[in-house]
């Protein structure tokens, strides 16, 4: 890693406490924290030093700590390297009991934007669990899915403005996994795919776990922050995916109007058309719609489709816009479902690249989510009036306990981007797990490590417990300022 970057990077950490155990303890949160690659060489003690304004006895020191704990590994001659201790890796959680998932007692969780299921989720068990005698005596293999569910996305799709036919959808194990297909079916190692910043981590995880790069498209207050100039365009243009969620944006929440997405399908397909088919070069590159969130955006606040708005005003086909959805978050996460809506010539491909990996989803689950979209209306309603109290009382709660942080304005979705008055995020949110609140920071939410004056705030806290949580985390960014040192028997949330 160049030493300038590391720099920065380390920057949060520095200015409290040695320097040595600044240094040490920045490049662990780093390594922890993902931003650091394991395998990752590290600049040398001398030019980190100077990038850091040090002296190079404060890098050895903090290199000598690294290595003993297991975090930094030196050859002779080929510098040293990011690692783990053993048993360790970056998305272990060293408070967890080991081979389980229970949380300690007293620590609120809040690294999931997802709600407990709605009571129409054991009804539709219920019913699904009467309709699966019909399915036994087939095999159970469905690759483009149960016709039936793509009959009910399909349906659901066109209700909401995206006339759909069944053969568009494919049915997958949730949005995520229709763009891990994207990504399998289009890319390439080295080409580029452009993500929003912020943006959710697994869709940069996924692009970088298929040797794709990723490019950040801004946002904005006012949304995608698309270059000015021509060349700008045509560069943003070079990328063979873009994936984009003008619904509920995660994690900022803003709902892009019908002006903001013209302006982004004329910046991105510019060049669609072009000869080669989706994902090839100079066609401009495939708009993975992702509408994850969308069903959570209240019908006076939504907006055309993109891929409606992309057959209607620029005559495209599912093959230059593709939508991605999912049950989890509009409904339950437990219930690992979703779609992809494009052309049947590009699902066939899907379905074709998806037979290497699990092939089909269970019939159960299936015919479980197709109980669930035909009481959609009552249910996201009941959802959507439960976020927004929730909402309400975050931002009345967050306004009164720090009124110098700020918010960006949520019109809808599962969180609260929140930003602090000085870049402390990751700090922060060590000392909340500390108080036992579980946060991430919002460097994880970006490609370059940036974002360290950001944290999310998922509303899965009830309004009434909102003061207390914000309470917990003004103390936590308290700490983080005073650099207090961690206690050896924390305080745990209680509301």
């Amino acid at each position: 890693m160049d030493p300038g970057r590391l720099s920065s990077l380390l920057v949060p950490w520095l200015g409290a406490g040695a320097a040595y155990t600044a240094v040490a303890d920045g490049v662990r949160g780093l390594a922890l924290d993902g931003r650091l690659p394991v395998g990752a060489r590290v600049p040398s003690e001398r030019a980190l030093a100077a990038a850091l304004g040090v002296s190079r006895t404060t890098v050895s020191a903090a290199y000598d700590v690294l290595r003993s704990e297991g975090y930094l590994r030196s050859a002779h001659g080929a510098g040293s390297r990011v690692s783990l201790p053993t048993g360790s890796s970056p998305v272990e959680r060293p408070d967890v009991e080991p081979g389980g998932e229970r949380e300690p007692e007293g620590v609120l969780d809040l690294t999931m934007a997802a709600l407990p299921a709605p009571a129409a989720v054991l009804d539709a068990v219920a019913a699904a669990s009467a309709d699966l005698p019909l399915q036994l005596a087939h095999h159970g293999m469905h690759a483009f899915g149960l016709p039936v569910l793509r009959d009910a996305v399909a349906t659901h799709l066109t209700g909401r403005g995206l006339a759909t036919r069944p053969e568009q959808v494919l049915i997958t194990s949730g949005a995520l996994q229709g763009w891990n297909l994207l990504l399998r079916a289009l890319a390439r190692p080295g080409q580029r795919a452009l993500v929003e910043q912020p943006t959710y981590p697994a869709v940069v995880d996924a692009v970088r776990a298929h040797h794709v790069r990723p490019v950040a498209l801004p946002i904005g207050e006012s949304g995608w922050e698309l270059p000015a100039s021509p060349a700008g365009r045509r560069a943003m243009a070079q990328a063979v995916l873009a994936h984009v969620t003008p619904d509920a944006q995660n994690p900022t929440g803003m709902v892009q109007d019908d002006d903001a997405r013209a302006e982004l399908l004329a910046a991105l397909t510019s060049g669609a058309g072009a000869a080669g088919g989706p994902g090839s070069s100079g066609a401009g590159p495939v708009v993975a719609v992702d509408e994850t969130f969308a069903d959570l955006v209240a019908p006076g606040e939504a907006q055309t489709p993109l891929a409606a708005l992309a057959e209607t005003r620029r005559r495209l086909s599912g093959d230059e816009v593709v939508t991605l959805g999912s049950v989890s978050k509009s409904f339950w996460a437990g219930l690992r479902l979703g779609w992809v809506r494009a052309s049947p010539e590009l699902v066939s491909r899907l379905a074709q690249v998806r037979a290497g990996l699990d092939i089909t989803s269970p019939v159960l689950d299936q015919l479980v989510a197709v109980h669930l979209l035909a009481r959609a209306p009552e249910v996201l309603a009941e959802r959507r009036a439960l976020l927004a109290e929730r909402r309400t009382g975050m931002l009345a709660a967050l306004a009164a306990g720090v009124p110098d942080w700020t918010v960006r304005p949520a019109q809808a979705g599962l969180v609260l981007w929140v930003g602090l008055p000085t870049p402390s995020a990751t700090q922060l949110v060590t000392h909340a797990l500390d108080l036992g609140v579980r946060l991430v920071p919002g460097p994880r939410f970006t490609v370059d490590g940036t974002g360290d004056r950001w944290i999310r705030v998922p509303l899965t806290v009830p309004a009434e417990d909102a003061p207390a949580l914000v309470a917990v985390l003004r103390e936590a960014r308290a700490r983080a300022l005073a650099s207090a040192p961690t206690s050896r028997t924390p305080a745990r949330w209680t509301a």
